[in-house]
């Protein structure tokens, strides 16, 4: 037997669950034939599947959005005494009646939403790799590029931000340690700049210092070091002429917005 999968999208789920059915009457999987007919759009591509399936035991399986296309694949399918199987009819009708609302009837939404979710897990994959400086190249390949001192929420910054699929490396400022050529070069332009007030920076140090079971009267807590930073900071923002984004009292949600919209802003000029 062959089992012709229609779908307006790439037909994989539909095929997943032939396959799924299949196996209840076939110890071997591939015991029935599976034909994808893919992007189907017309009544065209239901004609063709429609007149395979009648040269021999054939089963039509189908998953079209458009009441149109199933309609008429029904109607196609009945005249040639094939017998066929709507897997999302039924279920749009059912979700519709229940929800009172219409559906979308977009073709490949499904598969949209699967890219969607790749692309996010690539994302964050790729905050992972190029965090704290971990290797100043990633942001040559970025979509933006956040430098900061010390605790500024860089990173959660990065990973909130990767949640919404954009590829973030973020770079540590430190006096000591000198600017990666990468960020006064070709990625100058995708760079923001995060600062603080500094009291404020002071007490979040300390707070760090604390729970990491060390004195809080490090150097890395005191205020001249950290006034020391940010002129630093402040120096390097003046040297590659990016925008500023003060964390002060910000919820990372809130200065993860102030960068999305600085991007997109950015996107619209060039």
């Amino acid at each position: 037997m062959t089992v012709y999968v229609l779908s307006d999208s790439l037909g994989e789920t539909a095929e997943q669950v032939v396959r799924g059915a299949a196996i209840q009457f076939h110890d071997d999987p591939d015991g029935i034939r599976v034909v994808r007919v893919h992007h189907v759009s017309g009544t065209e591509a239901i004609d063709r599947a429609v007149g395979w399936a009648r040269s021999g035991p054939s089963v039509l399986v189908f998953t079209l959005v458009k009441p149109e296309l199933r309609r008429y694949l029904n109607e196609a399918a009945a005249a040639a005494g094939v017998p066929a199987v709507d897997l999302m009819g039924p279920l749009l009708d059912t979700f519709e009646r229940v929800l009172g609302r219409k559906p979308k009837l977009i073709p490949g939404l499904s598969h949209r939403l699967d890219r969607e979710y790749f692309d996010r897990v690539e994302a964050i994959e790729f905050a992972v790799k190029y965090d704290d400086g971990k290797d100043p190249s990633g942001a040559l390949l970025a979509d933006v590029v956040i430098l900061g001192v010390s605790r500024t929420s860089k990173t959660p910054v990065s990973l909130y931000l990767a949640n919404h699929r954009l590829k973030v490396a973020n770079i540590p400022l430190v006096p000591e340690v000198p600017v990666p050529p990468e960020i006064l070069g070709p990625a100058r332009k995708k760079c923001v700049g995060l600062i603080i007030d500094p009291e404020l920076l002071v007490q979040i140090r300390r707070q760090r210092l604390k729970a990491l079971g060390l004195s809080a009267t490090s150097p890395y807590a005191s205020l001249d070091r950290i006034m020391q930073e940010l002129d630093y900071a402040w120096d390097v923002y003046r040297r590659i002429g990016c925008e500023v984004v003060d964390v002060s009292n910000h919820a990372v949600e809130e200065t993860a917005s102030r960068i999305l919209e600085i991007v997109k802003r950015e996107g619209e000029a060039r």
